[in-house]
Parts: C-alpha cells; structure tokens; sequence
C-alpha cells in the first residue's frame, strides 16, 4: 500500500508506516519521502523552497538541545499535488549539520534532506512525530483557504541520530481533509 494517497473526493490519507524508508523516498529518483509518495499515487508533487539562516522558536529550540540563540537552517515550504496546496512544512537543522550534510541550497538531491544527513554521517535512526491541532494564523489560513483560527492538524517530526541527537525538527501544518495512519508492530 502507498504511503499516501489521495482519494476521488480530494481527502488525504497519510500512512506514515513507511514512508521515511530510504527505498520510498527516493524511489524514481524522487527528492524526498513527499514526492516519493506522491508520484506514487499518480499525483503532480512540486515544492515552492525557500532556504535562510535563523533562530529556531523556543519549542524548536527546546527539541533541538535547548539554545535559543543557536544558528539553525530553515527550510520553508509550501507542498502541492498538482495546483492543490496540501501542507505548509518548516524544517529547522543545527548549522553545523546542515552545513556538512549539504543541504543549505533548494534542491537537495535524490532521497531530500534525510539522505544527505545520513551520507554526512547523520543518519536518523529514530523519528518521532507528534500530532496535534493547530488554529491556522492569517497566513496560513488564507495560504490553505480555511479561516483565522480554523484549527488543523500539525505534525511535529523530530528526527533522532542513533547516538541521540537532534538533526531535524519540521512543523507540517496540513490542510483540509487528511486523515493519518500509523502502524504499530505488535510482537
């Protein structure tokens, strides 16, 4: 079953079980577990980037070791299906990883992000995403077509190096009609 699919009545279903294995994120030569996912279900991915140098928010921050001041990558994004707006994505990275991993420019290659982190010695071996709902601001919510303080559903993905750190947290704030699924083994 693909990751992610989208229905006739233009509802998505997000089945996180697999969609950050290497193989599915960078099946076809796709750029990153969204486009993988995408193209699999015979949709249009495309990404509107932009990349910056900043401080992260102090919840950020927090997940991220806890220094507000820190240097950190920023990487906006507003991801289509087509012309269809789906999610709006911030991914924030400590700039000593996002400096040896590559990933400051806006087309990160086959795999994304998390392939050059792990060809840079920073392999995410554990990822954690909380899910919660999120009023949409002004910005999001004329961005989405839904109204100030319409609440959505956001995903806090923290990714986690096997030693324990931080490399990654992204904000994904999903617009109407997703629905998530998530897998878990049973021994």
């Amino acid at each position: 079953m693909p990751s992610t699919t989208t229905h006739s009545d233009g509802t998505i279903l997000r089945d996180a079980t697999n969609r950050y294995r290497r193989a599915n994120r960078e099946q076809g030569g796709a750029h990153g577990a969204f486009e993988g996912e995408t193209r699999r279900t015979g949709g249009a991915p495309r990404a509107e980037v932009t990349v910056r140098r900043d401080t992260p928010p102090a919840d950020v921050a927090e997940l991220l070791g806890g220094d507000t001041s820190a240097d950190v990558v920023v990487r906006a994004r507003r991801m289509y299906d087509g012309e269809r707006l789906v999610q709006l994505a911030d991914t924030y990275i400590p700039a000593d990883v996002a400096e040896a991993a590559g990933v400051e420019q806006v087309d990160t290659g086959v795999g994304g992000i998390i392939s050059r982190m792990a060809e840079a010695g920073f392999a995410q071996a554990e990822i954690l995403e909380d899910v919660a709902q999120h009023p949409a601001s002004a910005a999001e919510a004329e961005a989405l077509g839904v109204q100030s303080g319409d609440l959505l559903l956001i995903i806090t993905h923290t990714g986690r190096t096997a030693e324990g750190r931080v490399v990654e947290v992204s904000r994904h704030i999903l617009g109407p009609g997703w629905t998530l699924r998530f897998g878990v083994p049973v021994e």
